[in-house]
């Protein structure tokens, strides 16, 4: 029997790629978006739901439930940038990043739960971003956003445990996607105080989106995790360096990895 699989933000970028490759090694993928009538020829259905939206996200769970009597695993993709001085990001749109990068997240997962707990069986992976294991400089709303939702994994996990759901972090880095095109910017304005440091970090960012890893190679380590009999409780999957910032987090004094950042980004 394929296992049924739920992503989230399934239609584009990495999550589509985890759908196709999953589709073709003979799971049961479901997609969504926000507008699935855009994307009728999708190798697997993409159904309607906005994570923001508790409706859409109960009514989607209900619709692959009723059909497949089961849901074996969740994959929490969907998610949206966002960049700009704090001071200067209306707290509108600091709101809506939460809701869109963990609360969304969560009510998706509440709504899988009691169907994985009647099976005994289920995981639940979560895509957050390296960005969420240090408090990058004009991505600070973003870091923390999907740090939440590293930090509320690790809760769930030994609430879940005696349920036989295992639940994981996968943290991408920069992978060449359209996430740059649809994040919130704040403007940068001729007479705000940040105007020529926001601007060059903002090159900098878009220039490794555009020389980011293929999504493919996300999709492959996705497919290895659900194969995999105890799934880890983070994983990072990036280049060498993104990947290796966050051990030297972990060794390195506080000033002197915020040097090395305010290195990086030419502050």
């Amino acid at each position: 029997m394929s296992e049924v699989v739920l992503i989230t933000g399934g239609s584009s970028g990495i999550g589509k790629s985890i759908g196709e490759l999953l589709t073709t090694k003979g799971f049961k993928v479901y997609g969504t978006s926000r507008n699935p009538e855009k994307y009728k020829d999708s190798l697997f259905p993409i159904l309607a739901l906005d994570v923001r939206d508790l409706n859409t996200i109960q009514q989607t769970v209900k619709t692959i439930i009723e059909k497949e009597n089961r849901l074996d695993v969740l994959i929490n993709n969907a998610g949206a940038g966002i960049t700009g001085p704090i001071e200067e990001i209306p707290e509108a749109e600091i709101k809506a990043n939460f809701e869109t990068n963990f609360f969304g997240p969560i009510n998706v997962i509440k709504s899988v739960l009691p169907q994985m707990r009647k099976q005994r069986s289920g995981l639940i992976i979560n895509i957050t971003s390296i960005a969420g294991y240090m408090g990058l400089p004009y991505r600070g709303i973003y870091s923390a956003s999907k740090g939440a939702l590293e930090l509320i994994t690790e809760a769930f996990r030994m609430e879940l445990k005696d349920f036989n759901i295992k639940m994981t972090n996968v943290a991408p880095g920069d992978f060449a996607t359209n996430i740059a095109a649809g994040r919130y910017h704040a403007p940068i304005l001729n007479d705000s105080p940040y105007q020529k440091p926001y601007g060059n970090t903002l090159k900098l960012m878009d220039a490794h989106v555009d020389k980011g890893s293929p999504p493919n190679l996300m999709a492959e380590a996705i497919f290895n995790i659900i194969n995999s009999k105890n799934p880890k409780i983070h994983y990072k999957v990036g280049n060498f360096m993104q990947r290796f910032s966050i051990v030297l987090k972990r060794i390195l004094p506080d000033k002197l990895y915020e040097k090395l950042l305010i290195n990086h980004y030419k502050l």
